[in-house]
C-alpha cells in the first residue's frame, strides 16, 4: 500500500522480518532502503554481529533506514534489550534521496510498530555506541 504523501509502499518483507527480529531475536538488525517507490531489506546482520558490524554495513553516502537490538544491563544489574530506529541521512548523501527517506520515514515507522527508541543520524558520530547506550537507559 503505497503512502499517498510519498507514493511509497512497504514491503510485507520489512514486517515479517522485524517481527523476527522483535519477538524470535533471530537477527541483531535489519537494513532496509527504498528501491522502486518500496522500502525492502537490504541486509539482516546475525545475532553474533556487533554494533560496530551494524554500523560498517551502512553506506557512507546513501540514506537507510535501521532497526538495531541492543542488549545491555541496567544499573539494577538486569539484562534488557531495546529496539532502536535509526534512521540514517548521511550529510553526503544527496538531497533528493534525504527529501524521500524523511517524506516515508513516519509511515514506515508506523508499519514496523513497536519501535522503543529513535535516532536520527547525520554521520557516524551522532550514533555512537556511547549514545545509543545513554538512550537505552
Amino acid at each position: 500500500m503505497a503512502n499517498a504523501a510519498s507514493g511509497m509502499a512497504v514491503h510485507d518483507d520489512c514486517k515479517l522480518k522485524f517481527l523476527e527480529l522483535k519477538s524470535k531475536r533471530n537477527y541483531r538488525y535489519i537494513i532496509f532502503k527504498i528501491e522502486s517507490q518500496q522500502v525492502v531489506v537490504e541486509k539482516l546482520g546475525g545475532t553474533e554481529e556487533s554494533y560496530e558490524d551494524f554500523t560498517n554495513s551502512l553506506p557512507a553516502d546513501e540514506c537507510r533506514y535501521t532497526v538495531f537490538d541492543f542488549d545491555f544491563i541496567t544499573t539494577e544489574n538486569c539484562q534488557k534489550s531495546k529496539i532502536f530506529f535509526i534512521a540514517w541521512f548521511p550529510d553526503t548523501s544527496k538531497v533528493r534521496m534525504k527529501m524521500v527517506y524523511a517524506s516515508s520515514k513516519d509511515r514506515f515507522k508506523r508499519e514496523l510498530d513497536v519501535i522503543q527508541v529513535e535516532l536520527q543520524a547525520t554521520d557516524p558520530s551522532k550514533m555512537s555506541l556511547e549514545i545509543i547506550e545513554s538512550r537505552a537507559l
